[in-house]
């Protein structure tokens, strides 16, 4: 028996409720039992450009989004112009009939390249240049056509509900859309109307006209449109699943593992994770302890950092959160966290860059300014997570390995994840251990903060504690943190601080390092979020009896040389599979292991990683037709 796959996806002018749309679309799906991925893509305007979101849903695991579209709601004519030929055969688009004559030109957000591709494109295929065009294309590839008037609904319902706002409240065109989504592929409808009822609980009246709007909708579509091939009846649910978004993993990870302060400026993509942080910033702890997050907007990226080593240095739990230009700033306080020895988190949501580059789009690019962030020689750690589940746990370990190990850590994630939402186990707050390393409750006379140690880490006492002084500065310093040039001293300090790198490669888990989905003979190494569009690819392959392994790197820095040589020793082929032009990993790989990586899969567009492209491009490798440098492209 097949398991069912099937991706939706709408799309509407930044501002116009698309996210909420899906929202509502995906918490249905995921009540009745579907594994749900979704992700956003969207311009970086506030209001206007295109906006869509496309959600894949299963009976099975899924780590990814396809390239491959089922059906499409739309209530503007740039999402048809779009994405009409994402459309399969046998699929089919629920569209607004009044867009019908909409010309391209008429589409002022239509940028000049794309607007070329496709007049060509149509210029080819004999059509108009107006929706009604694409959409005859569409229907020759064996689309079916679900023509709607949005503004008749509304129109119709106003009356029915004795309800004159509605006539012309085109926000509801999403719910609409959604709607008579569920309504075609035969959802129960008793799920949107509980979903919509807990989206806007606290707002009946609103509540109310969703339902309303959602009702008659979902009727419509289930009167007037027939013999779709695509039902989605619900299946069983899987006990102890939760819908999460992506920046949720690490902001809860945060508040489960004793985070209690997180200066921060705001920037795409990563402002979302302190805004739900200031959202819940009184936590219920155990035993019924009150609990709070302190959560500060600063003024700039170099306040958050310097905030973030302050709140350190009283033995507070800090983080701060930003992306690739942010961090850019906070390299300078990164230092001073270094010299030290201050253990601080620093989470990166990376984007496109460099500069603004895509400021809201995807982009695995700071991987090796990560490593090499800062001026001079200083132990950091870098380490990144493979997907939202797993970056909650990882958030822990995070924390526990900079105050172990006394040093900065910088979390990588990336916009793939912060714009997913997906299906996933409940996070378990039991299966995270709380570890603060030498961290003192009291201190003796003759404290000193840097004192050498046999593994290298000293006592760390906090602000405010008896006995316990100590002083912080820039320049190099005694065991006591006064400064100094003395030559003989400095190389010890140099030589302590660095000494820990040894040590944390020895002290982390082998496991918590790198994790081997197998090693072949065609082996894929990677980090970050590239390991959900691997995982299904792999899956797509190994049902065609092709089998391809793949070690997921999680510890970058220090690198984990001699145990990836040896996890990899058997493998003939490497591909390295990243979001970046220049294949960071493999220059990572190759200078601390010597050895070449054989093919890259790389995707720089800005737009995420689809499971149907790595399956593609790994198919061509094992054919032996590949480039050395196979580039991803799909994407509106």
């Amino acid at each position: 028996m097949n398991n069912l796959d099937f991706t939706w996806l709408i799309g509407g002018p930044q501002g116009s409720g698309v996210e909420s749309g899906a929202n509502i679309f995906s918490k249905v799906c995921a009540e009745m039992g579907y594994q749900v991925f979704g992700k956003r893509e969207f311009y970086s305007n506030i209001k206007g450009e295109h906006s869509y979101f496309t959600v894949r849903i299963s009976d099975k695991k899924i780590n990814s989004n396809v390239n491959d579209v089922n059906l499409m709601a739309s209530f503007d004519a740039e999402t048809i112009f779009r994405h009409y030929d994402e459309l399969v055969s046998g699929g089919g688009i629920i569209y607004d009939s009044d867009l019908e004559e909409t010309k391209t030109d008429a589409v002022h957000t239509l940028d000049a390249p794309f607007k070329e591709r496709l007049h060509k494109e149509l210029e080819l295929k004999n059509k108009p240049f107006t929706v009604a065009g694409v959409l005859e294309i569409a229907k020759e590839n064996g689309v079916q056509l679900f023509p709607v008037s949005f503004k008749s609904i509304l129109e119709t319902l106003s009356e029915e509900t004795e309800n004159p706002r509605l006539k012309g409240l085109v926000r509801m065109y999403n719910v609409i859309g959604v709607s008579l989504s569920l309504g075609l592929v035969k959802m129960p409808p008793d799920s949107l109307q509980k979903t919509i009822e807990s989206i806007f609980s606290k707002k009946p009246e609103i509540a109310k006209i969703n339902q309303q709007t959602a009702n008659y909708s979902y009727n419509f579509a289930t009167a007037k449109f027939e013999n779709f091939k695509h039902t989605l009846p619900g299946t069983e649910k899987e006990p102890n699943t939760i819908l999460v978004q992506g920046f949720q993993g690490t902001a809860l990870g945060k508040m489960a593992c004793g985070c209690r302060f997180q200066p921060y400026y705001p920037i795409t993509p990563a402002s979302d994770e302190s805004v739900f942080l200031e959202s819940n910033e009184i936590l219920e702890i155990i035993d019924d302890r009150p609990g709070s997050i302190a959560v500060v907007q600063t003024e700039d990226e170099i306040c958050a950092m310097g905030m973030t080593i302050g709140g350190a240095l009283t033995g507070t739990r800090s983080a701060t959160c930003t992306s690739g230009p942010g961090f850019a700033l906070m390299t300078e306080m990164l230092g001073w966290a270094g010299m030290n020895e201050v253990p601080v988190v620093i989470t990166n949501y990376q984007r496109s860059g460099p500069s603004t580059g895509l400021p809201t789009r995807h982009g695995q690019d700071d991987l090796l300014f990560s490593v090499y962030a800062g001026h001079g020689d200083f132990p950091k750690i870098v380490y990144a997570s493979g997907d939202i589940e797993e970056s909650f746990y990882d958030t822990g370990n995070c924390f526990n390995y900079a105050e172990i190990f006394q040093v900065p850590l910088i979390h990588l994630m990336d916009k793939f994840h912060a714009s997913s939402v997906i299906t996933c186990k409940r996070f378990d707050p039991q299966k995270m251990s709380i570890n603060r390393g030498k961290l003192l409750e009291k201190v003796d006379d003759d404290y000193r903060r840097f004192e050498f140690t046999e593994d290298g880490i000293s006592p760390r006492s906090r602000l405010g504690i008896d006995n316990g002084i100590f002083w912080n500065t820039g320049d190099e310093s005694d065991e006591s943190g006064h400064i100094t040039e003395d030559p003989v001293l400095r190389v010890k300090m140099m030589d302590k601080r660095m000494s820990r790198l040894d040590f944390i490669l020895k002290e982390i888990p082998e496991s918590e390092q790198a994790k081997s989905f197998g090693v072949k003979e065609h082996t894929i190494i990677s980090w970050g979020s590239a390991k959900g569009p691997i995982l299904d690819a792999i899956e797509m392959l190994e049902n065609e009896g092709i089998s391809i392994g793949f070690v997921q790197l999680k510890l970058l820095h220090p690198f984990p040389a001699d145990y990836i040589k040896n996890m990899l020793k058997d493998a003939k082929t490497i591909i390295d599979v990243e979001a970046n032009h220049s294949g960071q990993l493999g220059k990572l790989f190759k200078q601390n292991t010597g050895r070449d990586v054989d093919y890259f899969i790389l995707k720089y567009s800005g737009r995420a990683m689809t499971s149907t492209e790595v399956y593609d491009s790994l198919k061509k490798i094992i054919q032996n037709k590949a480039n050395k440098r196979e580039v991803l492209m799909h994407g509106a």
